[in-house]
Formats: C-alpha cells, sequence, structure tokens
C-alpha cells in the first residue's frame, strides 16, 4: 500500500491529512500576525514560548483555561464562526484582568469533526483579532479532527492565557472592606455562559430558529447570540492601582462570581433597582417562565464585569471605562456581616 493509500484510508475514515496540512499553513500566517515583541520560538513548533517582560520586580505568571460553552453550537447553526474565537480570547482576558494581570501569551485548542478549512480559518482568526486587540501573541494552539466523538460539522472550542502582574499588585478580593463601592460594566449580550438555557427558550419557546427576528431587537438570533463577549482590559487597567477587587460575571451570574472576592466578614449588597436589564434578558425570562432568582445565577443581566474600589475611585474609573465606550453605574455596595451576595430593591 502507497502512502498516497494510506491517505486515502484515513480520509475515507474522517481525517483528511492534506487539508489538514492546508489549514495548519493558513493558521501559521495568522499566528504570525500576532507576534510581539515578548514573543520568542517559531511559528509551527511544538511549543510556544513568550518572554517575561524586562524590568519587573516580581514577576508572577497568571494563567486561566476556559472555552465558550455551547455558544459554539449557535456559530454551527448559523455557519458563522468569525466571533467565538474573539469570545474566547476577551472572556479569558477578563479571567486574568480580576487579579490585575497583563496578557502575554494564549494558546487555543480546537476540536470536532469535518471541519472545513475555511471553518478552522474563521475561528483562528476570531482569536488572532481578539490577541492583536490586546497586545497578545498567540503563541500556538491545537486543530484535532475527531470523527467518532464528534457529529460531522461539529466542534469545541478552548483556550488558554498566560498573563503577568507584580506579585505584591495582585488582586485577591483581600484589600475589599465595608464601604466599598460595587461599580457595575455593562455587557454586551450573554457573553459566553447561559447558552443551553437560552437556546432552549429561543427554539422551545420562542420558536425561533437562528435565521429569524429576536423579538423587538431588529437583530436575528444569530446576531444577539452571537455578539462578541466584551473585554473590559482597556476600561478598567487605567485605575487598577485603586481597585480593591473584581468580578468578571459569567458563570454563576452576580451571586456565584461576586462572592468570590468577598473576604470573610464582609457582604455585598446590590442595588436591584439600579440598572435596567436589557431586553434580551427580559424577553428570555418572560418566554422561558424563569424566576428571577435562577436568572440571576444564569446570566450576567446586564452586568459583565463588577468592580470593588473605595468611593474616591468611582468617578476616575468611570471616566476610564466611558472612554472606552462602556456604561458603568453604581449598583450596590460591601458592607460588614456574613459573606456573600444580598440583592435589595
Amino acid at each position: 500500500m502507497t502512502r498516497k493509500d494510506e491517505r486515502r484510508q484515513y480520509a475515507a475514515a474522517g481525517v483528511d491529512l492534506a487539508d489538514a496540512e492546508s489549514a495548519k499553513e493558513r493558521i501559521g500566517r495568522l499566528v504570525a500576525g500576532t507576534r510581539t515583541d515578548l514573543t520568542a520560538g517559531r511559528v509551527g513548533a511544538f511549543g510556544g514560548m513568550v518572554r517575561v517582560p524586562a524590568g519587573m520586580r516580581h514577576p508572577t505568571l497568571v494563567m486561566s483555561t476556559d472555552g465558550v460553552g455551547t455558544k459554539v453550537l449557535v456559530a454551527h447553526q448559523a455557519a458563522r464562526y468569525d466571533t467565538v474565537g474573539e469570545c474566547l480570547v476577551n472572556h479569558s482576558v477578563n479571567d486574568i484582568l480580576v487579579h490585575g494581570a497583563r496578557p502575554l501569551a494564549f494558546m487555543d485548542y480546537i476540536a470536532g469533526a469535518g471541519l472545513g478549512i475555511d471553518v478552522l480559518a474563521d475561528i483562528v482568526e476570531g482569536v488572532a483579532r481578539g490577541c492583536r486587540a490586546h497586545g497578545m501573541d498567540l503563541a500556538g494552539g491545537e486543530t484535532a479532527q475527531m470523527p467518532g466523538l464528534y457529529a460531522h460539522g461539529h466542534f469545541d472550542l478552548a483556550g488558554t492565557i498566560v498573563g503577568v502582574v507584580e506579585e505584591d499588585e495582585a488582586l485577591h478580593g483581600d484589600a475589599v472592606v465595608a464601604g466599598d463601592v460595587l461599580l457595575g460594566y455593562a455587557s454586551s449580550g450573554l457573553h459566553t455562559n447561559g447558552y443551553t438555557l437560552a437556546r432552549k427558550i429561543a427554539s422551545e419557546d420562542l420558536g425561533l430558529a437562528v435565521t429569524d427576528r429576536w423579538p423587538a431587537l431588529g437583530q436575528t438570533v444569530a446576531d444577539v447570540f452571537l455578539a462578541v463577549h466584551r473585554s473590559y482590559a482597556r476600561a478598567v487597567t487605567p485605575v487598577l492601582g485603586r481597585v480593591h477587587g473584581i468580578a468578571h460575571i459569567t458563570g454563576g451570574g452576580i451571586p456565584g462570581n461576586l462572592v468570590r472576592v468577598l473576604p470573610t466578614g464582609t457582604e455585598a449588597v446590590v442595588d436591584a433597582g439600579s440598572w435596567e436589564w436589557p431586553p434580551l434578558f427580559r424577553t428570555l425570562q418572560e418566554a422561558g417562565k424563569v424566576s428571577t432568582d435562577e436568572m440571576r445565577d444564569v446570566f450576567n443581566l446586564g452586568a459583565g464585569l463588577i468592580v470593588v474600589l473605595p468611593q474616591d475611585a468611582v468617578e476616575a474609573a468611570r471616566a476610564a471605562a466611558s472612554a472606552d465606550g462602556i456604561e458603568t453605574w453604581v449598583m450596590g455596595r460591601v458592607m460588614a456581616g456574613a459573606q456573600g451576595v444580598r440583592f435589595t430593591s
């Protein structure tokens, strides 16, 4: 049997090595476009390399791994793959921003079956776009075709970010004290959480396909559900030195994430009337008959980030966010009490 025949058998089983090589070449060009002054090593090597910035006193690496959940199913249904990669990067940037870290490098992982070259390139282009926006090196990644494990055309997407912060400047939430202000930062939609419930409500309760219009928004379901997860790096970085804690509102909603930055003996009191839920979330609640408590546990409800800071830093923080086009509002305070999150009307 010739090597060509062997490749044909592998292709018949579901993995086309010729397509894989073409995808690698195209993806390699995207990766090369994200290289920074800190990049080391070569594109296509077994491992990605990045230097720690010079001049830091006690550089500490901050790492996080995450995915975009079942948002990938919306991308598949809509045949629109150019946003989920950027969502993945922005989500990851926010996760290390919580600790005051700046991003250095990113690596992605795409696993699926029957993914064409254009699909893979679109996904990675979104990743690369997110990396370029943050001056971050896309140090490498992996694309794995796994027929039998994934249905044809389906995929999962995950990534790992590496950032750096001065050890004595890292945020852990231990600086949070009673009297601090909770400053909410507007989300750009669902971000990357709650999609299993949102998709169920859209299809079963509203009877909508991804090409149909979402009620009262003038956009398709795909437009609404594939909106890019917002990055808060530019909005928050200018005031990091005055911040006591940051909560990225992802799975678990406001109560499940805000509690993670509260020290023992403090309670976050959230004024539920301080902001209006965006219409998307009201429609989901009404159509799905979802309780307010469950909505708070599943979705960000329009608040993608909550920064905890002293009163005298609020004005500067709001100005920095406004300069980046992000709406903010005071949504509550930290008080002495049992550790937890409490909503008031």
